[in-house]
């Protein structure tokens, strides 16, 4: 049976918690405008969050994606949440 693709405001939520989780940031912190360095995220973070993603989704992640581009949560999230639909309905 396929994975289901969860909605838009469940997968943000879902990717919320792994930056939360894998980053090792309080939760209130996350604020869509809140920029990757003023969170503390180093290189590897984003790689132990973009592991953690593709083993909740089951997809895989290229490391050279456009994530690592982001310079704010919210560009961080949408390319996260774009890939892993992509991903999941193809």
């Amino acid at each position: 049976m396929e994975a289901q693709v969860p909605d838009q405001a469940e997968l943000v939520n879902q990717i919320v918690d792994v930056i939360v989780s894998e980053g090792m940031i309080d939760r209130d912190k996350i604020k869509m405008d809140a920029t990757i360095e003023s969170l503390g995220l180093k290189s590897i973070d984003i790689v132990m969050i973009l592991t953690a993603l593709e083993e909740k989704f089951d997809v895989y992640i290229p490391m050279d994606g456009p994530f690592h581009e982001a310079k704010d949560v919210k560009s961080l999230i949408n390319a996260m949440a774009v890939y892993i639909n992509k991903e999941k309905t193809s």
